[in-house]
């Protein structure tokens, strides 16, 4: 009996023996491999958490930022920058005011969320890196050389992106308006970042690169110029034509359905020029952006009508 006892108690000694040993052993390890197996992983956890973080909150107020409060409301992002609405009244109330605010304030919202993101990205994947104990040195090194490799291959679309950028930025031009791109001349479709999409009078639709792009000519902006050159032959007396030509222009201007179109009264500023056969009196008029060439084709059908009513003889086209 003494002996059954013994060798349990022996047993049962053995098994809490292995069992501490083992403890121990894991306990051990533990101590010896907490930075490896408990800080390091709780540290690029809290990275990763921290990034996840910061990226939602920044995209929030970018959001935030480039939504309208209400409709036709400047997003705040466009508070600061200059915004090209005068003072003739045709853009405040018109749909595509508030389409190339949209369309700003939607690329500046672009811009800057992949500007943070990509900034965070970089951030936490260096912190990490930092975390594992990877020495970072020849990874900054090589990163350089191969974005410089990228730089020198994608500089086009560098360039592209910048002038877009700018363009939006300085408010240029936006959709709806009618511009002279030096590679193509018609009315803005889409303005994006690397191309602007346009449409000329015959229909066609040009991409353009905007870094391709030395000068841009907006004929949307403020107000128009009508200006007529209309040429009489030698002969006739100027202050007449000039007369007739005033008083068209001016009874133009005070009818109630051309009147609104207008910017100032029209003028007849003098002879631009005169020949052995010609000459050339100069009428201008200010008016609303976009109706320069209704307004031209109407004055030069009452100015016909109104000239041979008072028997002034037009001059032939030159050759």
């Amino acid at each position: 009996m003494r002996t059954s006892v013994s060798l349990l108690v022996k047993r049962d000694m053995a098994k809490w023996a292995t069992v501490n040993s083992a403890r121990h052993g894991w306990s051990r390890l533990l101590h010896d491999h907490t930075d490896v197996l408990v800080e390091r992983p709780l540290r690029i956890i809290g990275i990763v958490i921290v990034g996840l973080t910061l990226r939602a909150i920044s995209r929030r107020f970018i959001n935030r930022l480039t939504s309208s409060v209400s409709e036709g409301a400047v997003p705040k992002v466009l508070a600061p920058l200059k915004e090209r609405v005068y003072s003739s009244g045709i853009l405040e109330n018109s749909a595509l005011l508030s389409e190339r605010r949209r369309q700003r304030a939607a690329t500046i919202g672009s811009v800057l969320n992949s500007v943070v993101s990509f900034t965070l990205l970089c951030l936490c994947v260096l912190l990490i890196l930092d975390a594992i104990s990877i020495n970072l040195a020849p990874f900054i090194a090589g990163t350089s050389i191969i974005g410089v490799a990228i730089g020198f291959g994608a500089q086009n679309i560098i360039k592209d992106f910048l002038a877009g950028l700018f363009m939006i930025l300085e408010d240029q031009y936006g959709v709806g308006d009618v511009i002279d791109f030096e590679k193509a001349t018609g009315t803005v479709e889409a303005v994006g970042l690397r191309t602007t999409q346009l449409r000329d009078i015959h229909g066609t639709v040009w991409y353009v690169r905007n870094g391709e792009v030395g000068r841009v000519g907006n004929q949307s902006q403020g107000f128009a110029e009508v200006v007529l050159d209309l040429a009489v032959a030698a002969e006739t007396d100027v202050e007449q034509a000039s007369r007739v030509i005033a008083e068209c222009a001016i009874g133009m201007y005070a009818d109630a359905h051309w009147h609104e179109l207008f910017v100032g009264e029209p003028r007849v500023i003098g002879v631009e020029a005169f020949s052995l056969d010609r000459t050339v009196i100069r009428l201008t008029a200010k008016v609303k952006p976009l109706e320069q060439w209704r307004i031209a084709r109407e004055m030069r059908k009452r100015m016909k009508e109104a000239l041979d009513a008072a028997d002034i003889s037009v001059a032939p086209e030159l050759p």
